[in-house]
């Protein structure tokens, strides 16, 4: 693992790798009362050359450092945390699977460790990587699709608060409509927010929608950043990607349950499918809303734009297409 410390009086210390190892804490330290707590998601592959790459590691760095300033933690230079990072993973490289469909997930950590129950920014923190070999996200295939509850009940984040920004706190609420979803046969949570029941996120995942607008043509919709939502390395990459491509209309803007409803029921909404680090990607087949359920035809709209995706950013970060988005570790 990769250990950095800081304190206020000393600034940085010099990086350790070592062996993994419990963490010394303090039962009095902010982390485990103030939840100053933030971390990022990553993964390493071993690509068709034999070489161990990252894929698009800048942008999880910038946005750790992000979350950094909202929790009052202390700044960072994340060009040198990416060097650290990758030298972990190239003492960590024969942990990388090779089998071409799995990876090593990476997790960068960063907390507040003063022993002061105060609340206020610590003066000591700590800023560690660990890995672990990483399969599938969901049980079932890559291709199958998953079902979600949307109960308006309950929400991930509002405006003004902490949704776009990697906090832990953000996620141990959502693990209740989590267990609610599986208890009805369901696998994950669809977001929701405010009166007219904004759509924002699946579980921990970012969502898109393919459908025909009023003209017949396609386009594909995902809900715009409006503080609420995390900005995915995914997500960002499936809009790169699909505004490269120059074949259809891609859309940032705010969806609704009653306009997918509405689509739905015109045969305009083709497919829906979610997008995350952990899971690349997934489709959709079914909402659960107000007890009725919306069947989403992912499957067999013939489009398989979600199947186009998943082979695109894949063979990105298995290097089967070269790309500048993989990163060698060495």
């Amino acid at each position: 693992m990769l250990i950095i410390k800081w304190t206020e009086s000393n600034g940085w210390e010099k990086p350790q790798i070592t062996p993994l190892q419990d963490l010394p804490m303090h039962p009095g330290s902010k982390v485990l009362h103030y939840a100053q707590a933030i971390f990022e998601g990553m993964k390493a592959f071993k690509r068709s050359d034999s070489k161990v790459a990252l894929f698009r590691p800048d942008l999880n760095m910038k946005r750790l450092l992000t979350s950094a300033e909202r929790a009052s933690l202390p700044s960072f230079d994340w060009e040198e945390l990416l060097k650290c990072t990758k030298k972990l993973i190239s003492v960590d490289h024969r942990c990388v699977p090779g089998d071409g469909k799995s990876s090593l997930y990476i997790r960068p950590t960063y907390i507040g460790t003063e022993s002061s129950l105060g609340v206020s920014p610590a003066k000591s923190a700590l800023l560690y990587v660990v890995t672990c070999p990483s399969g599938p996200y969901f049980k079932t295939d890559l291709t199958q699709p998953v079902s979600l509850l949307a109960d308006p009940k309950y929400v991930r984040a509002c405006p003004g608060g902490a949704g776009a920004y990697k906090f832990a706190s953000n996620y141990a609420p959502t693990l209740y409509v989590q267990k609610l979803a599986e208890e009805q046969g369901l696998d994950q949570a669809l977001w929701l927010y405010g009166e007219d029941h904004q759509i924002c996120e699946v579980g921990a995942m970012n969502v898109f929608f393919l459908l025909k607008n009023e003209s017949g043509q396609l386009d594909l919709v995902t809900p715009e950043l409006d503080g609420t939502i995390l900005p995915g390395v995914t997500r960002q990459s499936i809009l790169d990607l699909a505004r490269s491509w120059k074949e259809f209309d891609v859309s940032e803007r705010k969806i609704v349950m009653q306009e997918l409803i509405n689509l739905n029921k015109e045969s305009r909404l083709l497919e829906m499918f979610v997008c995350g680090t952990a899971c690349t990607l997934c489709p959709v087949n079914l909402v659960r809303f107000e007890e009725n359920d919306i069947k989403i035809p992912t499957m067999e709209s013939g489009n398989g734009m979600y199947l186009r995706f998943l082979e695109a950013l894949t063979d990105i970060q298995y290097g089967r297409v070269q790309s500048e988005w993989s990163v060698p570790v060495d």
